[in-house]
């Protein structure tokens, strides 16, 4: 279906979940305008903010008369609608392994990777040891399942890679070292040569969702 105007994507800049969606947006070519959240200040708690999204979270996109959130969500939205079946394969068989991963991102990523990242650079008050600890495991788990492989479900990039990439390529932030892992490190080289690839620069000093 073709776009009718850019897709407004409401985000942060320091947020992981945002980060995924920027990258499929970009990777696919689609026009699209970024709108900075004042996360630090409250801004995703308030009424206006919460008629997009009333669990008051980022990522949300508007495309045209549709508004939605979550960004796993997001990426099969933009996969099935402007996409070939690349991003998200049509058969029964390979779309069911895309959603393992997205699963894994909504799971592990977010409960080890995300949470070690928050509590080191922005002080959250979360169990650093059970993060740590959970972040060990699914990187294990990631290098023992890309060995041999290039990608997390196809032979080539889907948005199971896109939605694992951001908290596991950023996890050194959060205190734990990649270096045993070479399978996920080579990985993460290889999605950062995707044509449309772009990085997202975390600060220290600002809050993250």
């Amino acid at each position: 279906m073709p776009q009718q105007q850019p897709i407004r994507l409401y985000g942060f800049p320091l947020s992981g979940h945002a980060h995924r969606v920027r990258l499929l947006l970009s990777m696919l070519d689609l026009p699209h305008e970024v709108v900075d959240v004042d996360l630090p200040h409250g801004q995703h708690k308030q009424p206006e903010f919460l008629a997009l999204n009333p669990r008051g979270q980022i990522p949300v996109i508007v495309d045209g008369d549709i508004t939605l959130y979550d960004s796993t969500a997001i990426l099969v939205y933009l996969a099935k609608r402007y996409d070939d079946g690349q991003w998200l394969p049509a058969d029964p068989l390979g779309a069911a392994q895309v959603q393992q991963f997205l699963s894994l991102a909504s799971g592990e990523i977010f409960e080890g990777p995300n949470r070690v990242r928050l509590v080191k650079l922005f002080k959250r008050d979360l169990d650093y040891a059970l993060a740590h600890q959970k972040s060990l495991a699914v990187l294990e788990l990631l290098d023992r399942h890309l060995s041999g492989r290039d990608f997390l479900a196809a032979g080539h990039a889907t948005i199971a890679d896109l939605a694992c990439y951001t908290y596991v390529a950023h996890v050194p932030e959060g205190g734990v070292d990649l270096a045993p892992y070479p399978n996920v490190r080579n990985w993460i080289a290889r999605i950062e040569q995707l044509p449309g690839f772009i990085p997202m620069q975390p600060s220290p000093h600002a809050i993250a969702a």
